[in-house]
């Protein structure tokens, strides 16, 4: 199979406007910072604003703003060192393609940090008798696809992890 030039471009600059859009919708077209919670498919899925200061889960939610430099600072210098990494080791597209879905999100994060102070997570998903407090957003969703991907798609010698066990 032909690899698709610049895949993690690609990836990278679809995921961070399917976030920033979907993010200007629920905030501010269905207005979600006032209304503070929609069901949309009780209790499965369910939009429920929250605005995490922090890292995941909301740990570390300081309020300061050398907090907030410091969070954007380290995306932005993992973002980087990703970036150079797949530059310079020249994986296989699934791999690039993880490189874009990590890159993506976490522009997509720091951007929030810089308009609103905070991330904007909005997605609430519960099951089978468990509630779960917290939110999340689609730039988070595709930073932890993205790691996973990452960890198992690349072998550390330049070459798709998959072309390993071939």
């Amino acid at each position: 199979m032909k690899p698709v030039p610049y895949i993690a471009t690609l990836t990278g600059i679809s995921i961070f406007v399917i976030d920033q859009l979907s993010k200007f919708i629920v905030v501010h077209v269905m207005d979600l910072k006032t209304i503070g919670s929609i069901d949309v498919w009780s209790p499965y899925i369910n939009f429920r604003m929250g605005w995490n200061r922090g890292i995941n889960f909301g740990l570390f939610q300081e309020n300061g703003d050398v907090w907030r430099v410091f969070l954007i600072a380290i995306a932005i210098g993992i973002s980087a060192w990703v970036v150079w990494w797949m530059r310079r080791e020249k994986p296989g597209p699934w791999a690039r393609a993880s490189a874009g879905l990590l890159v993506g999100g976490a522009m997509g994060n720091v951007i929030d940090r810089i308009n609103y102070g905070a991330v904007a997570d909005f997605l609430n998903m519960s099951c089978c008798g468990f509630s779960n407090p917290y939110s999340f957003n689609i730039a988070d969703i595709s930073i932890f696809a993205g790691a996973i991907g990452l960890i198992f798609l690349t072998s550390g010698d330049g070459r798709d992890a998959r072309e390993d066990s071939r």
